[in-house]
């Protein structure tokens, strides 16, 4: 590892690489913020002498509630300084969602936006809250007092906290995943290793910073190998094609890590104009599917084949196509440095033969040491010091691997995981409603969307846009169903299990 924390490794590079750009933000597609290496650090540090007044100790978590911006990316390392845990959370949550993770994180404190704290102080009037206006440019926010003490000189080790990444569960809860330092290091020296990432890259970054791939396969990566980052405040496809393309003053990039779903509309806005991509060198794609079809679009359109890879909240990188040799459409590609698989079956709990299916584990320095506050579901996801990860996969003749399916019945629409279970709790308390079940339905564009089957009472006078709108008022969009269709009965086994397998199939089918 190059360093003990994300701490240190970043101040390393930025003392080596101090008059090299590190960031430039966009908003609406145009530059806003330009910062050195050393001009990013400058501001890190300052943000850390801010955060004295509020004594936070090590190991405290601090959730994150923040649009994707320059305050965002100052913020956490300024949190990374200090020694304690940051939680990035997705500011387009409601209530329903925020309450729950709040009350599971405990903060020591919150950094949001003015417009959500009337939500916060609804659900904990105690926490203390740091306000920042992200509409605003960085350099015009008045943010520090010029009077403010440095932070502590903590030595932060391995085996510290520094992250924590909700991930859902089985239950519908989101479980926070507590990555530490040596979790942290140990990833990010394994991607910028095997993608060969250097300070001659340049990054385009499109991605949320609330998930692990923005915000650890993403960020951390190009910033701790000194590359240039172009962080855009959001997924746009002009502003992103012509980027691409270098058609922006600047930077040219080398690099694009983007989901399934960004790809598609990628294309199909780009349609059949050409233009020279020659300039980049690596395209991964990750957090849902590829579809075959899609990895030879993206083939014929920019001249190379995208690198697909694995990845959890829970491990880091697991999985990546090489960088030279052979990228197999579908599969997740090889194991990475420092991670050894298993593929178990399920009966026998022994390992099977390449082609066979069976649930993947994992052993890696990259793995959380556990859930926050979820002993029962930690323990439950390991055995032996293996990971289960709840993914059937399989491995072929060449050593390659595949995910053929999930055990836990997590929808992966667009990059992004949805509960089951968390819908089905927000349906099953509309007025009316017996019970309903949730799938994910294969879709072309989106990996896969949202379904619902729901059985309702006999003198019920419901519709689906009834359901629809309470989905709205407790979920995000893209947790919503995209179809409810009204059955019978939801089918089950004998031990009253419902199979959803038989519920994907009807759905499907129209049966």
């Amino acid at each position: 590892m190059t360093c003990p924390s994300i701490r240190d490794w970043f101040e390393a590079v930025s003392i080596r690489h101090g008059m090299d750009k590190a960031l430039t933000f966009y908003r609406n597609g145009r530059v806003e913020t330009v910062f050195t290496y050393s001009e990013l650090a400058a501001e890190v540090h300052r943000f850390a002498c801010f955060l004295t007044g509020y004594h936070l100790e090590k190991g405290d978590r601090v959730v994150l509630l923040l649009n994707k911006s320059v305050v965002a990316v100052v913020a956490h390392f300024a949190l990374q300084k200090w020694g304690v845990v940051s939680v990035p959370l997705n500011p387009d949550f409601k209530r329903k969602e925020l309450e729950y993770l709040v009350n599971d994180a405990g903060p020591r404190m919150i950094v949001t936006e003015p417009e959500q704290t009337g939500l916060i102080r609804r659900i904990d009037q105690k926490v203390p809250l740091l306000e920042i206006s992200t509409q605003k440019p960085y350099q015009e926010l008045e943010l520090f007092g010029s009077g403010d003490s440095p932070p502590p000189d903590r030595k932060i080790l391995p085996e510290d906290p520094g992250l924590m990444i909700y991930t859902s569960g089985t239950t519908g809860h989101p479980k926070g995943a507590v990555l530490t330092q040596g979790n942290l290091v140990h990833d990010a020296d394994n991607i910028i290793n095997i993608w060969k990432m250097t300070r001659q890259d340049v990054l385009c970054h499109a991605l949320p910073l609330f998930h692990i791939h923005g915000l650890c396969f993403a960020l951390h990566t190009a910033l701790l190998s000194g590359s240039h980052t172009l962080l855009f405040d959001r997924f746009t496809p002009d502003s992103i094609l012509a980027t691409l393309s270098g058609n922006k003053k600047g930077a040219v990039c080398s690099i694009f890590m983007a989901v399934p779903a960004m790809y598609t509309r990628l294309l199909d806005t780009l349609g059949d104009r050409q233009i020279d991509f020659s300039h980049i060198r690596l395209l991964t794609s990750g957090s849902a599917p590829l579809p075959e079809k899609t990895f030879w679009r993206i083939r014929k359109t920019f001249g190379i084949e995208p690198v697909e890879r694995e990845g959890m909240s829970e491990t880091g990188m697991n999985f990546s196509n090489p960088l030279s040799g052979v990228r197999k459409p579908g599969s997740i590609g090889l194991p990475l440095p420092g991670v050894t698989v298993r593929i178990i079956d399920l009966e026998t709990g022994l390992d099977v033969r390449p082609g066979q299916i069976g649930e993947i584990w994992l052993k890696s320095a990259a793995i959380t040491p556990g859930y926050w506050r979820k002993s029962a579901e930690t323990r439950a996801a390991f055995d032996n010091g293996w990971f289960k990860t709840g993914d059937l996969g399989k491995i072929d003749n060449d050593g390659y691997y595949y995910l053929t399916d999930r055990i836990k019945h997590i929808i992966i629409t667009g990059g992004e995981n949805v509960s089951a279970k968390e819908v089905e709790r927000v349906i099953n308390g509309v007025k009316g409603v017996i019970e309903s079940t949730v799938v994910g339905i294969p879709d072309e564009k989106w990996g896969e969307r949202v379904a619902a089957a729901v059985t309702v009472e006999a003198d019920a006078d419901l519709k689906r846009s009834d359901i629809l709108s309470v989905c709205r008022e407790n979920l995000h969009a893209w947790k919503c169903p995209k179809e409810i269709v009204f059955v019978n009965e939801i089918p089950r086994n004998t031990m009253g299990k419902v199979l959803k397998n038989v519920v994907k199939k009807n759905m499907c089918t129209g049966g």
